[in-house]
């Protein structure tokens, strides 16, 4: 007759009844032994003897120890590899649109003080550098005047253009300079320069600051709901999705906004604006106005060939630039991003869905607004500080950081990027409180 004894390590081996009585073990004060006895007798021969079988139970006090022991045991042996692949797994699965684990304050508290300082000086340099390399471009083309120079003008003045606006942008946030006037006399001379008018820009610039990711309630470059988006006819879809029109939308947008929203930057009793800011919009309207009157009469002067080469062109370039800039900001990651309505959407939430891009050699000249999560959370740090800034708080960011892909000294690459979001990103559910882009199938089909 055989008998069973379950060892210490969980393991069964039977043996024989008569075995010899085995030397006694150590004592190990981490391990717990329990007899078990069953409560009825099993018959063994066929006397009918009763026979109890004992039931030796060796087990550790904890199972988490065991638990520890076996991760060390992978982590350090040849099983490493299967760790990494578990935590690449879980990046994975890492969803955008969960709520992230830390607060506005973690991240402020992250950055360091400095990185908010304004020094007006600074950024009146970064003014005077770009008003002087804007001026030279100008003559140098004039007085070289060659089919073979003017295309490569027409693409670094645009650029500039750009560069002008991103400083009237920061004017408008209020990181140019503490001063307020100032940064009204600096915002009104750069966005008129370039057909911008300054406050209507700002404030509706600002709306979208404070909603962004918000499907109704954002301002720019937001989603469709598929509502309104099946009622547009098939120009306009065609026109919205397809290169290069996108890329020409702002002069647009100042006048009409977005589909689906009504009222226009240069109209004082706009829905874009509040009851105590109609001066600002006039002012502002009032200045692009002298502007337009400034490019009729040198148009008169100089001749349409001549102001077509010199100002509108790279005019229209630096609108190609503002349209390509803010759209990949918001829109093209390889992975979809979430848009947010009703209780879920939160300031921190929708900032969080912000891309930073890498241009090459052009954040420089762009005054680094690739730079662009840390920005959208706080717009009052300086452009100047937005890399110092955004370094000290990737850690608390963690995976709701998205490392932009780098660039070559020209950011090329962005191109498909921006192509591939515009084949695919068309819609977005009418119901919903975290909701992401959808296709067109047929406006898809057709771009391929």
């Amino acid at each position: 007759m055989a008998s069973w004894v379950l060892s210490e390590c969980c393991g069964v081996r039977p043996f024989s009844f008569h075995r010899p009585k085995p030397a006694p073990r150590p004592a190990n004060p981490n391990l717990l032994r329990v007899r078990v006895l069953p409560s009825s007798p099993i018959p063994n021969k066929p006397s009918g003897r009763p026979i109890y079988w004992p039931l030796k139970v060796i087990a550790p006090p904890s199972v988490v120890q065991l638990e520890e022991v076996g991760k060390d045991k992978n982590v350090s042996g040849s099983d490493s590899g299967r760790v990494q692949e578990e935590e690449e797994e879980e990046a994975a699965a890492f969803d955008p649109g969960t709520p992230p684990p830390f607060g506005l304050a973690e991240i402020r508290a992250a950055i360091p003080k400095h990185c908010w300082v304004k020094d007006t000086w600074r950024s009146m340099s970064y003014v005077a550098r770009d008003v002087v390399v804007v001026a030279a471009l100008a003559v140098a083309a004039a007085r070289v005047d060659s089919w073979l120079v003017w295309p490569l003008y027409w693409a670094a003045q645009g650029t500039m253009f750009w560069a002008l606006f991103v400083l009237g942008h920061d004017c408008g946030h209020g990181s140019f300079s503490s001063d307020l006037k100032l940064n009204s006399v600096v915002g009104h001379f750069l966005h008129s320069s370039i057909l911008v008018p300054y406050h209507g820009w700002r404030i509706s610039h600002r709306t979208h600051h404070q909603n962004h990711g918000h499907v109704e309630n954002d301002e720019s470059w937001h989603p469709l709901p598929e509502k309104i988006y099946r009622g547009l006819d098939f120009v306009t879809k065609k026109l919205r999705f397809s290169l290069p029109f996108p890329m020409l939308a702002y002069p647009f947008y100042l006048w009409s906004r977005s589909p689906g929203k009504k009222g226009s930057h240069f109209h004082p009793s706009s829905d874009l604006f509040l009851p105590n800011e109609k001066k600002d919009v006039i002012t502002s309207t009032a200045c692009w106005s002298a502007m337009v009157a400034i490019l009729a009469g040198l148009t008169w002067f100089m001749g349409p060939l001549q102001m077509l080469k010199l100002y509108f062109i790279p005019y229209w370039v630096f609108v190609m630039w503002l349209d390509f800039v803010t759209y990949l900001h918001h829109h093209g990651h390889e992975e979809k991003l979430p848009w947010y309505r009703g209780k879920e959407w939160s300031y921190l939430r929708g900032g969080l869905t912000t891309i930073d891009r890498d241009y090459g050699w052009i954040n420089n000249i762009h005054h680094d607004i690739g730079t662009h999560v840390i920005h959208h959370l706080f717009p009052q740090i300086p452009h100047y500080n937005l890399i110092e800034a955004t370094e000290a708080a990737r850690p608390v960011l963690g995976k709701y950081y998205r490392e932009p892909e780098k660039s070559g000294p020209l950011p090329f690459h962005l191109l498909g990027v921006l192509a591939r979001s515009l084949r695919i990103d068309h819609f977005v559910s009418d119901t919903g409180g975290i909701v992401y882009y959808q296709p067109d199938p047929q406006l898809s089909q057709q771009e391929k």
